[in-house]
């Protein structure tokens, strides 16, 4: 069976986008391929985070991705930092990259634009993303076009580094998110949902209480037609609005725009809010329960253990052909 790989960056919050457009996907995955699903904190560390939300944001996190149907019988769910190897290995990586490929990757170029006191963390990271993927000789990973550049960059260190001290690392593979259901702004319907937006009232999160939920749907941009279509050009607002309710109902949008045929917005919107509170709801139990319970501590015990193991060999193996050894090279 293939592996495949997955790092969550425990920054903003997780949406109804993150949700439906990947989640659910990842969900579908799990049953294909050995699936390793990790919290990659070491990379929130770029910026600053404050010390007691991101470790909130780690927790809640796994807690979620778990409630909302990722089986920890069928993936290897670890934290980046517990497995102190990782870091190790980046460091060997980054030896063998060069500056131009790190300050090339498109993060680095548009943030350090941002800001000119920018942490030498943000020019690496990259290349620490690398080690996440190598070191388990990970088949696949799952990416947004955006993120392509990444598993790219994954790959030319591992072809350098083969071609340098033999063979050591499997070439990883994109894995483009083509199946992946897009959900946008509720008040910007032209841009995707987002977990890093700083306005919130166009973003439903996983965390959000009901009134939250109902409240933003019912406010949702729509437009003047008063007919609820599937146009993505015309009427992006309620063919977002469409797209929600298909993917938690399951109900093809071509039934639920006759369903609504003859009826306003306004009952479409309450429609479209009632099923989207009540599907969040019942995803929310399940997380408190997760939370709440020992079975965390389990999983993570049980991740850190197994990746730890495969780390540490793949260090070893490095160190050795590198020549950082004590025995002797023959």
């Amino acid at each position: 069976m293939k592996r495949i790989l997955t790092g969550l960056k425990p920054t903003g919050d997780l949406t109804l986008g993150n949700y439906i457009g990947a989640i659910k996907q990842m969900v579908k995955m799990q049953d294909e391929y050995e699936s390793f699903l990790f919290v990659a904190d070491l990379h929130a560390l770029t910026i600053y985070q404050d010390p007691k939300e991101l470790n909130e944001r780690i927790r809640k996190f796994i807690a979620m991705y778990i409630a909302c149907g990722i089986d920890p019988n069928k993936n290897t769910i670890y934290i980046q930092s517990e497995n102190e190897y990782i870091p190790a290995i980046s460091f060997l990586l980054e030896c063998n990259t060069t500056y131009g490929e790190a300050s090339r990757m498109i993060q680095f170029k548009e943030k350090s634009k941002q800001n000119a006191n920018f942490s030498v963390g943000l020019l690496t990271y990259p290349v620490l993303m690398a080690a996440d993927i190598l070191y388990c000789d990970s088949d696949y990973v799952p990416v947004g076009i955006d993120q392509k550049q990444h598993v790219e960059l994954a790959r030319n260190i591992a072809i350098r580094f083969n071609n340098r001290y033999g063979e050591t690392f499997n070439l990883p593979e994109p894995l483009l998110n083509k199946n992946g259901t897009k959900i946008y702004d509720l008040k910007n319907p032209d841009k995707k949902m987002s977990k890093s937006e700083e306005n919130p009232v166009g973003v439903i999160s996983m965390f959000d209480d009901r009134e939250s939920i109902i409240s933003k749907i019912m406010k949702a941009t729509t437009d003047n037609y008063n007919k609820v279509c599937f146009d993505r050009e015309k009427q992006p607002g309620i063919s977002n609005l469409l797209t929600i309710a298909s993917e938690l109902s399951n109900i093809p949008i071509s039934e639920l725009e006759q369903q609504f045929a003859n009826k306003g917005y306004g009952e479409f919107k309450k429609y479209v809010a009632e099923l989207t509170a009540n599907h969040i709801e019942n995803i929310q139990k399940k997380y408190n329960q997760i939370l709440n319970s020992d079975i965390l501590e389990d999983i993570l015990n049980k991740g850190k253990e197994k990746t730890k193991k495969i780390a540490q060999e793949k260090y070893k193996i490095m160190k050795e052909k590198i020549g950082v050894t004590r025995n002797i090279i023959k």
